[in-house]
């Protein structure tokens, strides 16, 4: 087996042009497994740990860009000595869902950009990048491109790249309100998802992204429940009022996202159990997010 290792992205695309059979390894948290269990023995290993171009996250215009190097211990935002640092304040759907990847040894790690050039239809990240409507930075010697995240996942573990294409970036937009991430397993940590769900209330543009998870071949959102409850907010001017909302919305909101889910019957649940997991997680991350959005309103009032 070749082993390739760049010390910058200009190097890390020559390389992977040259051996588009490569697997790219950055936290290794995935590609270890695969080959400690003779899952895969790949030609050559192309590891990107050196190339400093693929770390850290600025934002610009509304848009978050995080580089493909960036831990999940960096998206979740928790310093050493408590609180919160920048970035897991300003996507804090992101914060949520790391936080529930492995344990801290898999979170200092694990990358977001190798969350998402494994595709697996159980990734964590996956459910809030669908619901904030981001966008993946690919690059290759012939330059760079942007994928919507709705077009990325093609398949079980297969996404929209080029054999001589890396992730570099993912293109978040800034969150307009409320984020909310859960997801259920057989326990309470280090688990693999049984199912999860991501919600995001953005008043400013009057939308709402959904983005379920381990229910499907790919990460999929739930279109008709996005548009069942934006319809909702606006005609009954919940929008404005931020009033309660009425439990049959909140009912049907869930049937609508268990309805989205094409779940298969594996080792970790049924597919029965999936969708009725479905409709009661989204059912609770929409009461969390309009409670955090009534809350918002009424600190807002007080200010």
């Amino acid at each position: 087996m070749e082993f390739l290792r760049p010390e910058s992205l200009g190097e890390a695309l020559a390389a992977r042009a040259a051996h588009p059979e490569a697997v790219p390894l950055a936290g290794g948290t995935d590609v270890m497994v695969e080959l400690n269990f003779a899952r895969r023995r790949p030609a050559a290993l192309l590891d990107l740990t050196r190339v400093g171009e693929l770390t850290g996250w600025h934002a610009d215009g509304g848009t978050v860009r995080v580089g493909a190097g960036v831990t999940y211990a960096e998206l979740t935002g928790e310093r050493a000595s408590g609180g919160q640092t920048a970035l897991g304040r300003l996507l804090p759907g992101l914060a949520m869902a790391a936080r529930t990847v492995g344990s801290p040894q898999i979170r200092n790690r694990g990358t977001i950009g190798g969350n998402l050039g494994s595709a697996s239809p159980a990734g964590d990240c996956h459910p809030v990048l669908l619901a904030s409507g981001a966008s993946v930075e690919a690059a290759s010697v012939r330059g760079r491109r942007q994928v919507p995240i709705d077009d990325f996942f093609t398949g079980v573990k297969r996404n929209a790249l080029a054999p001589d294409e890396l992730i570099t970036a993912v293109l978040v937009p800034a969150p307009g309100g409320p984020e909310q991430f859960a997801k259920i397993g057989t326990r309470n940590a280090m688990v693999i998802a049984v199912a999860a769900f991501a919600i995001v209330l953005d008043p400013v543009r009057r939308r709402v992204g959904t983005g379920i998870g381990s229910a499907a071949p790919t990460p999929v959102r739930a279109v008709a429940a996005e548009r069942l409850l934006a319809g909702a907010l606006a005609g009954d001017g919940l929008w404005e009022s931020r009033g309660p909302l009425p439990e049959q919305v909140v009912t049907e909101f869930g049937q609508a996202v268990s309805a989205a889910a094409s779940p298969i019957d594996d080792v970790r649940g049924t597919a029965g159990y999936r969708k009725q997991a479905l409709a009661v997680l989204a059912s609770r991350t929409l009461g969390w997010a309009w409670r955090d959005y009534r809350a918002a309103g009424q600190q807002a009032g007080r200010g």
